[in-house]
C-alpha cells in the first residue's frame, strides 16, 4: 500500500525558507509514470497546486510561485522535497504531497497534510 507522509517545521518566520519533505512508503519515487506534487490549502481557501516532479526528474511549477519554489527527489530515501523561499504570512497553509500516474490523470494518493504557519 502506498503511503505519503509530509513533514515540516510547523512554524516559520517571515522571509525564511520553508523546507518540506514527503516520505513515500510502499512505492519508489522513481516508479514508472509517477508524478509527485505539492499542493497547499490556505485557511478558508481552495487547493493550490504548487509544483510537481516526474519519475524522470522533470520539474513543473505554478507560475505564480516558480520564482520562490524548488522541488526535488531523493531516490535513495524515497523522498520528495519542496523548498519555498521568502515566505510571508500568506504562505500559511496545510501542505500536501500527492501522487498520480501520468500527468493527465487524477491524484490517487495523498498524504494527510502538514500545517505550516508563517508568523514572527
Amino acid at each position: 500500500q502506498v503511503q505519503l507522509q509530509e513533514s515540516g517545521p510547523g512554524l516559520v518566520k517571515p522571509s525564511q525558507t520553508l523546507s518540506l519533505t514527503c516520505t513515500v512508503s510502499g512505492a519508489s519515487v522513481k516508479c514508472n509514470y509517477c508524478h509527485w506534487s505539492w499542493i497547499r490549502q490556505p485557511p478558508g481557501k481552495g487547493l493550490e497546486w504548487m509544483a510537481a516532479i516526474g519519475y524522470s526528474g522533470s520539474t513543473y511549477y505554478n507560475p505564480s510561485l516558480e520564482s520562490r519554489t524548488s522541488i526535488s527527489m531523493d531516490t535513495s530515501k524515497d523522498q520528495v522535497t519542496l523548498q519555498l523561499n521568502s515566505v510571508t504570512p500568506e504562505d500559511t497553509a496545510v501542505y500536501y504531497c500527492a501522487r498520480k500516474l501520468g500527468s493527465a490523470n487524477p491524484y490517487e494518493y495523498w498524504g494527510q497534510g502538514t500545517q505550516v504557519t508563517v508568523s514572527s
